[in-house]
Order: structure tokens, then sequence, then C-alpha cells
């Protein structure tokens, strides 16, 4: 089967009133993002936008006209984070057709520095890696201008979800539940009288989400992610409606799978160890990377980046469940093994 036969253009019914509509990315690697629309009545809700791109939002018009609908007729986006795949093509609709845009309430932490006029692209990141030692890594970033100032097309959501929360779309009800881990503040849309788990980037059928990617992120990450897989793998087994790859039968399944492999991880970062000390740059570069096992320096400088945070990520968590150590040295963090 052809894994990118997903990206393909189009409305496809993947529930009763429910259509997966994939949107181009810029991306050679991350081809498309699924967006969902929803039937509620005689308008629709979707979750998640597109990037705003204008070939993106010219395929989604398409996408809608293929089961008789339009821009107008959307009267609420509900997003599960804020990555620019998900959000900014709301902001730009808003604009025109005054949509209502909601969105998980604990990415309030990222917004407020994304709608700063100073911010600067992946400044969190390129902290970070200074931490692990990874200074091959930022200059690769430097060259592509990564660390500039610029405008990303945000704009504050008009209502702040809670985990919790009801959405009654007339045809369905959805129940918002947070999930941090991927970023803070993503929340997952479950309909559980039909079954669905409107994933995000939270379970996402063929690839590992990345974690803490964020203007804000918090101090350990992957504890929130694997403490957001159990919640949601303490549900029923639902379909799951990832925002990218192809519907899944069972949300079960895929949990399963994501929280093995970090337990996998966890375990080889302890062993690359060995007697310390070392950094996150250099455990990063001993450990395979994606499903071809490359080595870092194989991979684009976003890439290496997010590698590099994510081992990062992986260390502190080991040592907060005092499987190694860390100390501080000319502002590098250097782990160690546990103590015996």
């Amino acid at each position: 089967m052809d894994r990118l036969q997903w990206t393909e253009e189009g409305a496809y019914l993947v529930a009763p009133g429910v259509h997966r509509i994939p949107l181009p990315l810029p991306f050679d690697g991350l081809r498309a993002v699924n967006i969902y629309a929803i039937e509620a009545g005689d308008h629709l809700v979707l979750i998640d936008s597109g990037w705003a791109l204008a070939h993106a939002r010219e395929q989604l018009e398409r996408s809608l006209t293929a089961i008789g609908a339009g821009l107008g007729d959307v009267r609420t986006f509900l997003i599960t984070h804020l990555h620019r795949d998900h959000y900014t093509q709301a902001v730009e609709l808003r604009q025109l057709f005054g949509t209502p845009i909601a969105l998980g309430a604990e990415e309030k932490h990222s917004m407020e520095l994304l709608l700063q006029g100073d911010y600067r692209a992946l400044s969190a990141q390129l902290d970070l890696l200074a931490t692990a030692g990874a200074q091959p890594v930022i200059e690769l970033l430097a060259q592509m201008g990564v660390g500039t100032a610029m405008d990303l097309g945000y704009e504050a959501p008009d209502e702040w979800i809670i985990s919790g929360q009801e959405f009654d779309l007339g045809t369905r009800t959805l129940e918002a539940i947070a999930t941090p881990g991927h970023t803070r503040g993503h929340v997952v849309f479950v309909d559980a009288a039909a079954g669905l788990l409107f994933a995000g980037d939270h379970v996402l059928p063929h690839i590992t989400p990345s974690i803490g990617f964020e203007a804000a992120p918090p101090v350990l990450p992957l504890a929130d992610y694997l403490e957001s897989l159990n919640v949601v793998r303490r549900l029923d087994d639902l379909t799951l409606l990832p925002a990218h790859g192809p519907v899944s039968p069972s949300s079960h399944a895929r949990i399963d799978e994501l929280v093995a492999h970090h337990a996998d991880r966890l375990q080889a970062m302890a062993a690359d160890l060995g007697n310390g000390p070392t950094t996150a740059y250099d455990i990063a570069q001993a450990e395979p990377w994606t499903s071809r096992r490359r080595k870092l320096t194989d991979l684009d400088p976003v890439n290496q980046a997010l590698a590099v945070c994510e081992t990062a990520f992986h260390l502190d968590l080991l040592v907060a469940q005092d499987r190694a150590r860390v100390e501080i040295a000319d502002g590098i963090r250097l782990y160690h093994p546990a103590a015996a």
C-alpha cells in the first residue's frame, strides 16, 4: 500500500457526517495535514484548519465544494494545538468570514510569546540546543535564518478550551481532553457515541510525534506526553482520526506502540550514558533516527534540532526517574549514569 495515498486531494467520508480533508504542507517529509469537516445541521465545524498557504486554501475550497459546502459554511474551528499547520489558516479565514477559533487553554504560554513583536523563531529550541552542547546544529540553523524575529501569522483565539469541555454540534457531542506533550495545550476531541478520536498530533499512525516543540516548552514534556497517552488509553478503543496519516481502526493499538517506543528509547539512552559524563548532543549522535535508522547528521537541520531536543527530554526524564543524574558545567548539561 502507498503510504502517501492519504495525502491525495479530496473529501473522504470516514464516518457518517465526518469528512477527512488533507491539505498540502511546505515540507518534503510531512506532505499534508488532515482536517476534519463535521456536518452540524446546516453548517460545518472544522477540526484544525491547515497552514495559511494560498494553495492550501484553494484546495480546502475545492474539497468543501465536493461535499456541497463552502468556506462561509464553517461556523467554528476547533483546533487541537497551535502549530502553524493546524492553526494559521483559521486565522486568515476568521479575518474574511469572522469564524470563531477555539484552542486549548494551556497554549496561552506559547501564544503570549508568539504575539510579541520581537519573537525569534525557535528561540526556545536554540536555548535547549545550547545547553545540550549542540553548537554544530545551532550554526546550521543560523545559516537558515532561524533565530531572527518574524511574524508567523498568529492571533489569539476567540475561546480557550478547558479539559472536559463539551461541544454540542447538534448531530453529536465532542468532549475536549487535554493531552499535553506534543505541545502544552494540545487537546483531542472524542465523539464517544460514534467511537471517534480526533487525535491531532497526539497519536499518529506512522510517525512518532515530536515532544515539546513550542515557544514555551515545559520542564518535562515527555513525562506529560506519556501520561497523556495513558489518559487516552483508558478510554474505549476508538477509531483513530489523526492529523497526519490514514485513519486507523484502533487507538489502543497505536498508543501501545508509542509507549513501547519511548520505553525502548529511554532504555537505550540510559545504556548510552556509559560511564559519563556526556551531553544530549552526544547521545543524539549515538542513537538512530526515523524508521530508516538514520544518523543524526543525515537529517536536515530542523530535524536535527528536534532530535537533539527530544534526546534532552528523554535524558531529563531519566534524571527525574533516578535512572541518571545531571550536572551543569559552563551552561551545558552533562549526564551521568545513576549512582549505584
